[in-house]
């Protein structure tokens, strides 16, 4: 079969014949028919300092996908070939203490899809029966295909109530721009995002944001202003990993405010701790999903009117997939879709 693979350390992908993947008795051989590319891929494909340390060559790279089961293995109940499905791209040790509680999405002996095994950006991909989602019908293949980004944005939205809310996202990157459509749909009143970029502050509003900011030109106490807010925000979800709003949203919150941290630093952050106490702030760090309640939720939510359709914003072939990571890398992008189907 054909893979995008990381065939040896440095820059660079190369499409190439690798073996189908086996399966055994618990496993699940799917045939991938979309992925999308996430920020984790664009690194891997850098070979920046995180790539560098966690990375070992040869790997066929990508977590996000959907496809449609053609293998199954002797112990496997439950799927059968033809079914449409996804894949968590968490897999799990199922011993630890957190497994066995049924919070599989903290254990500690986690490995990632196309990150610590062999992913998703291939002909055929396998995964344990545990990690595989069937979709329910009606969801779309594009969608689908994002199911696992569209989780972190969904854990990270929903990670406090947000109904009657008034929410800031810093950051409209793929899934900042996912969460605000999430929080729009969950009641929040007013949805503030907060983006440097022209074109992803477009998106944001087309995805359900009241207003869509530059923080580079606009404070967000005059946003407050102009929208009738006396306290500051309810919420905020920082997307970004970006010190300077992490350090905003602190400033900006209402006391007893709630931030739910998804973004990812590339160096340490000093915090300002004498306004987390004395306003009482909440900080959640957040990562994935929960398996599978966030699952269940997305699913639900699109079943119930969630658009999230408009954070597609480029479509390729699997073997335009220079293309592909240049567009998710240039920022004038929602997420970035590859078909894996003649």
């Amino acid at each position: 079969m054909l893979a995008l693979v990381k065939a040896e350390a440095g820059p660079g992908l190369r499409l190439q014949d690798v073996p189908v993947p086996s399966i055994g008795i618990n496993d699940v051989l799917i045939r991938v028919h979309k992925t999308g590319i996430c920020g984790t891929d664009l690194h891997i494909d850098a070979w920046d300092p995180w790539a560098a340390r966690t990375i070992q060559p040869p790997l066929v790279v990508g977590h996000e996908f959907v496809g449609d089961i053609v293998e199954i293995g002797a112990n496997v109940s439950g799927f059968k070939p033809g079914d449409l499905v996804s894949g968590e791209g968490h897999v799990v040790c199922g011993k630890c203490r957190h497994c066995l509680a049924g919070q599989r999405h903290l254990c500690v002996d986690t490995v990632g899809l196309g990150v610590g095994r062999d992913g998703a950006f291939a002909e055929y991909v396998a995964l344990p029966m545990t990690n595989i989602w069937h979709h329910a019908p009606g969801i779309d293949e594009d969608v689908a295909a994002i199911f696992d980004p569209f989780g972190n944005a969904v854990h990270t939205a929903l990670a406090f109530p947000v109904l009657g809310e008034d929410v800031l996202v810093s950051g409209a990157g793929p899934i900042g721009l996912m969460a605000t459509a999430v929080v729009r749909h969950a009641g929040a009143r007013h949805v503030v995002v907060s983006e440097p970029n022209t074109f992803r502050r477009e998106l944001a509003i087309r995805m359900g944001a009241t207003i869509a900011v530059d923080p580079l030109e606009r404070d967000l106490h005059a946003v407050q202003a102009e929208l009738g807010m006396v306290e500051g925000f309810d919420i905020a979800l920082e997307m970004s990993g970006v010190e300077a709003a992490l350090r905003s949203a602190i400033e900006n919150m209402a006391h007893g405010g709630r931030i739910a941290i998804l973004g990812i630093p590339t160096d340490e952050i000093s915090l300002d701790v004498n306004t987390i106490v004395f306003n009482q702030l909440t900080l959640r760090g957040i990562y994935g999903r929960e398996m599978y309640e966030t699952w269940y939720q997305m699913t639900v939510m699109l079943q119930s009117g969630l658009d999230i359709s408009a954070a597609i914003t480029h479509r390729f072939g699997f073997r335009d997939f220079e293309a592909a990571f240049a567009a998710a890398r240039s920022g004038d992008s929602g997420k970035v879709i590859m078909s894996w189907l003649a």
